[in-house]
């Protein structure tokens, strides 16, 4: 306890006139009422110091979390109480770092006044800000859902956060029983909590990003069963290496910091999930993928999950202002939107969060969907030209790379 607290406890005695009323009472009895009066105001300061705290980050929050606060306050503990306000953070982190980008290509630009261009033309808007959404389901829980479409950098941005629980129908127990979960009853109460986000950028030059972290709960009558998922992976339309390298580098440390065998693991993982089988072809150059984390603890894996989620700025970032102010033309945008419709292919045919969600009782499709892209085209039998940029990328989504020489290091290390 420090001197000032002590000086302000005496100071509170004196202001209520308590300490008229020990003053003639033996020394110990006196100091004990110091120290006594001393430790509750300095703990008080600390409840307030905690609560004034929660109160700041919840300004932070893009919207109110789906969980009542008090609840949240009364289970500091539970891992969902825990899961839920990871993902409200790092929803809010990542909604502020896109904004910042829209916000610093604006800056010493023309107004609409300043442009000569037909009026029927799209002219992107300087105030491009997430549309906050905040939506609840009937059966329990609900999300908050983050969209800003048309900016100058963005053209459409979607981060999505969900908390949710009822009782699983047995489309979704199938499911997960084919993933080796030995699951009895064939409708089970379960919860569930995530962070999920799809960017598609303006320039073609710019990657798209995927990344998606949740947790699960379900209870059967063996009790409950729990595990985390997700990953971040990266689509970009033309191919830089040194961006694929960063990209790689900054999820393997994060990955490192908890275990090495992940990121080769999750890596490998990443690259046949993230596959096209009828296209015969990856939809981007990866990242990292896993599902059924339950190990070495519910604490570990937590740290781990978060860890990533963290990753997601720093991997993702660097590379927008890389290249949000590239030079391209017609032929670069036309691929980009032929790249964004395998995106749609793979997304609406093969993800398996998508058939979750679709599965789900009282399911929001709007949120749901949102990973599709503002545009996108097929067109029939296409083919890139030989050793053109576009078929560099052809031969790294159809036989993955080792992009941080990882297995090339074991076989010099062997």
């Amino acid at each position: 306890m420090s001197y000032k607290t002590i000086v302000r406890s005496l100071r509170t005695l004196s202001y209520v006139g308590s300490y008229k009323k020990i003053r003639s009472r033996p020394y110990k009895f006196y100091y004990a009422a110091i120290v006594g009066t001393g430790f509750i105001a300095y703990n008080q300061m600390k409840n307030n110091k905690a609560e004034m705290k929660e109160i700041m980050q919840l300004k932070n929050y893009m919207a109110e979390p789906i969980t009542p606060l008090a609840q949240l306050e009364q289970n500091p503990d539970d891992m969902k109480t825990q899961m839920e306000l990871l993902i409200m953070r790092i929803q809010a982190e990542f909604c502020r770092a896109l904004e910042k980008e829209e916000d610093q290509a604006w800056e010493d630009e023309k107004t609409a006044d300043d442009y000569d261009f037909d009026k029927d033309l799209f002219l992107p808007s300087p105030e491009s800000k997430f549309k906050v959404d905040r939506w609840t389901r009937k059966e329990g829980g609900g999300g908050i859902t983050c969209v800003l479409q048309d900016g100058r950098v963005f053209e459409k941005a979607g981060v999505n956060i969900s908390v949710v629980s009822g009782t699983l129908p047995p489309a979704a127990v199938q499911q997960m029983r084919s993933r080796g979960k030995n699951l009895q009853s064939s409708e089970l109460p379960f919860f569930a909590a995530g962070v999920s986000a799809v960017i598609h950028p303006r320039n073609p030059m710019v990657p798209t990003v995927h990344f998606n972290y949740r947790y699960f709960e379900v209870r059967d009558k063996d009790g409950v069963q729990w595990w985390f998922g997700g990953g971040t992976d990266l689509t970009p339309y033309y191919l830089n290496e040194d961006d694929a390298i960063h990209f790689h580098l900054t999820l393997k440390d994060a990955c490192d910091a908890h275990d090495p065998t992940y990121y080769p693991k999750f890596k490998k993982w990443c690259d046949d999930y993230f596959t096209i089988p009828h296209r015969g072809e990856r939809r981007g150059i990866g990242g990292i993928f896993f599902d059924d984390i339950d190990f070495p603890s519910k604490e570990k894996a937590f740290e781990f999950i978060t860890s990533c989620a963290e990753s997601v700025v720093p991997s993702y970032i660097p590379i927008v202002q890389k290249h949000k102010d590239d030079a391209y033309g017609y032929h670069e945008r036309q691929w980009q939107l032929l790249r964004r419709g395998r995106y749609v292919e793979f997304n609406l045919v093969y993800d398996r969060g998508t058939k979750f969600g679709l599965h789900t009782p009282e399911a929001r499709y709007e949120s749901i969907l949102m990973s599709l892209p503002l545009n996108a085209k097929w067109e029939y039998m296409h083919e890139p030209k030989l050793n053109s940029p576009e078929e560099k990328l052809m031969r790294v989504l159809k036989e993955p790379r080792d992009w941080l020489n990882i297995e090339k290091g074991k076989r010099t290390v062997g």
